[in-house]
């Protein structure tokens, strides 16, 4: 079975436990305790993931880290409709690779700031990484909002979400944890909204299901 080393307060781990709840894929949780007990800077974590990091998974003895990458295998090998990464359609890979990479960004910023007000990492220089997240939350709810005029309601164009919409979500949704309000980016707040109603939505601690539902909130997505 699918081992992922996990920390439940990670939102890099969040999105693949979404994915693969997404996809109704069985794995087994490895908790790794990453504060306080700084597990995943341990030697004996080293030997799985030389950089420290999570996550990490183990699928029958192949292991990978970095979320993002985590996430195109996942999609790539246990998702046959292609829907969350459509292998045949070089555009849409291309728009989900650039996206892929702006949540790395939204992880050096926001999830910055959340490690700052949080887990005490007090190295970090709070109030740029504030900063940067409103940058790329301006960027993102504005991308949001001309797909909505365009009648489309994920991150790249078509009727179902993709792994992009996965690795933009976790630390957008935690971003107050850090001190960045979503207020004032309406289209991603409605953008949210619909993502919590995608079947098999799981949350995680400081992520909380979708309200009642508005007319017109949001499409079944199969």
């Amino acid at each position: 079975m699918l081992k992922l080393y996990d920390y439940e307060l990670s939102g890099n781990c969040y999105k693949l436990r979404l994915l693969l709840s997404f996809l109704g894929v069985e794995y087994k949780s490895e908790l790794i305790d990453f504060y306080p007990g700084n597990q995943h800077k341990s030697p004996e974590f080293r030997q799985i993931n030389p950089l420290g990091q999570l996550p990490v998974i183990d699928d029958n003895g192949l292991v990978l880290r970095d979320a993002q990458a985590i996430l195109v295998y996942l999609a790539s090998k246990y998702d046959p409709s292609c829907k969350w990464y459509p292998r045949d359609n070089p555009e849409m890979l291309g728009q989900i690779s650039q996206w892929l990479a702006f949540a790395d960004g939204i992880t050096g910023t926001a999830s910055a700031a959340r490690l700052h007000d949080a887990l005490f990492y007090n190295h970090i220089d709070v109030e740029a990484a504030r900063a940067g997240a409103h940058r790329l939350f301006r960027v993102l709810d504005e991308h949001l909002f001309f797909a909505e005029e365009a009648g489309q309601d994920w991150i790249c164009p078509g009727d179902h979400p993709t792994i992009a919409d996965i690795a933009c979500f976790p630390y957008i949704m935690l971003s107050e944890e850090g001190g960045i309000p979503r207020i004032d980016y309406p289209a991603i707040r409605r953008w949210s909204d619909r993502f919590k109603r995608i079947p098999g939505f799981t949350v995680m601690s400081g992520v909380f299901p979708a309200g009642p539902a508005a007319k017109d909130s949001s499409k079944a997505v199969a």
